[in-house]
């Protein structure tokens, strides 16, 4: 509308009218400047709006209303809360408002809740009791007003005040639990778990817990200690039946203690859940499942299921689980402390009296391939098999439970497709042994492990080779015959000989003495029995022997070749047919046949022959032209078997026994021969290296041994 003025009419009581115009033309409102005083809150008004132009006026309907109608008093303010002898169960709300005010509302809720609670108050003058406000909560408040019961409209919202309750003594009792482990014969380790109040048991701040543990029988109190953690342990005898009271206290006083027994939860095995599976219900749940135990379901009072993170990361105690469950009830979701790609033992408790049964299963509620394989750590050999240790994955590795372990071996250099053997983890969690390796092979080994979802990568390689052990059965049968054939071998007296001269021969020269001694020889053993045969004819040699003054020269002659002996003994008659017995050595005509330029007839080795029976040997005998009988012949004396070394001895290893005769039987001649393993080569024969005339003295003559013989 195109005009040139806009009027106003108000209309009042008594007939007031008060008109006002405005000539803008985009006028859209108007202040008349009138004052209403309260005495006129319930009077009616009507107004009307005129518009005018150069081609008349048009005017608006009227409009009647009161001032209840259009008045909004202040919101109010100086919000306070008084609580009364600094207990929750009287509070009084404080605020200030207008003096026309005849209406108040109150509303109020908890600072973590969304809906309020509302209270409308009549003629409050700024003061309110709240009587349902709860402990240890921090509460909001505001106020509004009104001018009339019925009429006006409300005034704004005051600003909120926000203010906690105070505490109150707790009304909830913990939930307790336990778990109890041996530690010896006689100590037992009691821990003791429970969960914290919630905000409306607490009211208030716990301080502290406080624990007791007492014998069953007797009643009277073993243990108390205070603590603020959530968890206790102790260690107690295993004797007796043990119980615990755990309560908690804030500062206006405790909660009721919970009683629990300790029992051996897993000792009744009729008790014991069946079928118990763990499934996942989404990224942090988990589903678990059993079946009452077979046996002794009605005597089941309670159910609880635990759990705990399989493999907490090091120096960790990973947090204990556990929820109650009614008998009646064969499930229980699982929501708390589950994460994603964790794996959780999980054990199902049937509670009944002071006896328990339990069982278990492993769970996840994600899972993935692990994302590194198990390390080798050692390799042993047992018993012929080999036995295989590692170390786990990671906890944060394993993306989940592990199912199965994997060990692959092959020859080294092989490129053979690799061998495996497939382990479940409840089997051998970290070693097993394995039996099918060859010995003295070398073999390149590895380990892989298994989730539900996949394999991992293969872990570290490790090389081994079998050293075997022989097995003993294989070396006592060949081993009896052996000594069985020996022993018969050597029961014959010609093999017992022949290995006797063999193991002489092998035997090293430090074995033997330097120097033999020759009282030790075989002619020292024999010589008295000799001496007894030839002391007759010795004894006449020695009666028609001239006897000087002075002992006549020995003459030896020397002789440069080698001289082969060859002996005849004579035929000795009986001690009744000789004559007067001569001490020395006595050699007849028929007795001795030598010469040093012929060769004597061959004989045959004996027994003694080549054996090293003295240092030296004198030997008697007749010259060409003696004759039998005739004493008065000079002795002769030749040298045997060979001429002394470059020391002057006079070494001889010769033999005279009587050939005809039967030899006298003496234990050492049952010995073989000695054989000399000398590593030093034996002297050469050849004539002595002094000179000493035609003639050679005893008293120029050094006996001794030229060479070492075995």
């Amino acid at each position: 509308m195109w005009g040139r003025d806009l009027r106003r009419g108000l209309n009042g009581p008594k007939n007031l009218t008060w008109q006002k115009q405005c000539n803008d033309h985009y006028c859209d409102h108007l202040d008349l400047g009138i004052n209403l005083t309260p005495e006129s809150l319930e009077s009616s008004y009507t107004v009307k709006v005129t518009a005018i132009n150069s081609l008349g006026s048009a005017s608006s309907f009227p409009f009647s209303f009161t001032l209840l109608d259009i008045v909004r008093p202040l919101p109010p303010w100086d919000i306070r809360i008084k609580f009364v002898n600094a207990s929750v169960d009287r509070c009084t709300l404080l605020w200030r408002d207008e003096g026309l005010v005849l209406l108040n509302r109150l509303r109020y809720r908890p600072i973590n809740s969304r809906s309020w609670n509302m209270v409308n108050v009549t003629n409050a003058k700024g003061r309110h009791d709240l009587l349902d406000l709860k402990p240890f909560t921090e509460y909001e408040f505001q106020i509004s007003s009104k001018l009339h019961l019925y009429k006006g409209s409300w005034s704004d919202w005051s600003e909120s005040l926000r203010t906690q309750t105070p505490e109150e003594e707790p009304i909830g009792m913990l939930n307790v639990w336990y778990m109890r482990q041996h530690i010896d014969y006689n100590r037992q380790q009691i821990s003791l778990f429970w969960k914290n109040l919630s905000l409306s048991e607490a009211r208030g701040k716990i301080l502290h817990y406080q624990v007791t543990l007492q014998k069953v029988a007797g009643g009277e109190i073993t243990l108390q200690n205070i603590t603020e953690h959530t968890s206790w342990t102790w260690v107690i005898p295993r004797t007796g039946n043990w119980a615990a009271a755990v309560s908690a206290a804030n500062s206006k006083g405790s909660s009721l203690p919970t009683r629990i027994n300790i029992t051996d939860l897993c000792g009744a095995e009729l008790l014991a859940p069946q079928q118990v599976l763990a499934k996942s219900e989404g990224m942090d749940k988990l589903m678990v499942t059993w079946t009452p135990p077979e046996k002794a379901t009605a005597a089941v009072q309670e159910y609880v299921v635990e759990w705990r993170e399989l493999h907490p990361g090091a120096g960790m105690q990973p947090p204990l689980g556990w929820l109650w469950s009614p008998p009646y009830r064969l499930s229980a979701l699982i929501s708390e402390n589950i994460k994603p790609y964790i794996c959780y033992e999980i054990r199902v408790h049937a509670l009944a009296g002071d006896q328990g049964g339990c069982n278990s299963t492993r769970g996840n509620s994600q899972h993935k391939a692990p994302l590194s394989g198990p390390h080798i750590n050692a390799i042993s050999e047992e018993k012929g098999s080999v036995l295989i240790s590692w170390d786990e994955i990671p906890a944060r590795e394993q993306m989940g439970c592990i199912l199965h372990y994997r060990i692959y071996w092959k020859e080294r250099d092989s490129n053979s497709q690799p061998q495996l053997c497939e382990i479940p983890y409840r089997i051998s969690p970290n070693s097993h042994p394995i039996d099918s390796l060859q010995p003295r092979v070398t073999y390149v080994l590895w380990m892989t492990a298994l989730t539900a979802a996949g394999e991992s990568p293969q872990g570290n390689e490790r090389e081994f080779c079998l050293q075997g052990k022989a097995n003993w059965s294989t070396f006592v049968a060949p081993s009896i015959c052996m000594a069985v054939i020996m022993v018969g071998v050597l029961s014959m007296r010609c093999f017992r000989q022949k290995v006797f001269v063999l193991l002489l021969a092998l035997r090293p020269q430090w074995c033997s003495k330097e120097i033999p001694d020759p009282a030790n020889s075989t002619w020292a053993k024999k010589y008295p029995i000799v001496e007894e045969k030839t002391q007759l004819a010795l004894d006449r040699l020695l009666t028609d022997w001239p006897t000087p003054e002075e002992p006549e020269p020995l003459v030896i002659n020397e002789v440069l070749c080698r001289v082969t002996p060859v002996f005849r003994p004579p035929h000795h008659r009986s001690w009744s047919e000789k004559g007067q017995g001569v001490r020395g050595h006595y050699t007849s005509e028929e007795d001795t046949g030598y010469s040093a330029s012929s060769p004597p007839p061959p004989r045959a080795p004996t027994a003694e022959t080549g054996q090293g029976v003295d240092l030296y040997k004198v030997l008697g005998s007749k010259g060409p032209d003696s004759k039998p009988g005739n004493p008065a012949s000079p002795l002769t004396i030749l040298p045997v078997d060979y001429l002394p070394t470059h020391d002057g001895y006079l070494p001889s290893n010769m033999d005279y026994l009587p050939s005809h005769e039967a030899p006298i039987t003496d234990p050492l001649e049952e010995l073989p021969q000695h054989i000399s393993l000398s590593i030093f080569p034996s002297s050469s024969l050849r004539p002595l290296t002094f000179s000493c005339g035609e003639k050679l003295t005893l008293d120029q003559l050094k006996m001794g041994c030229g060479s070492l013989m075995l």
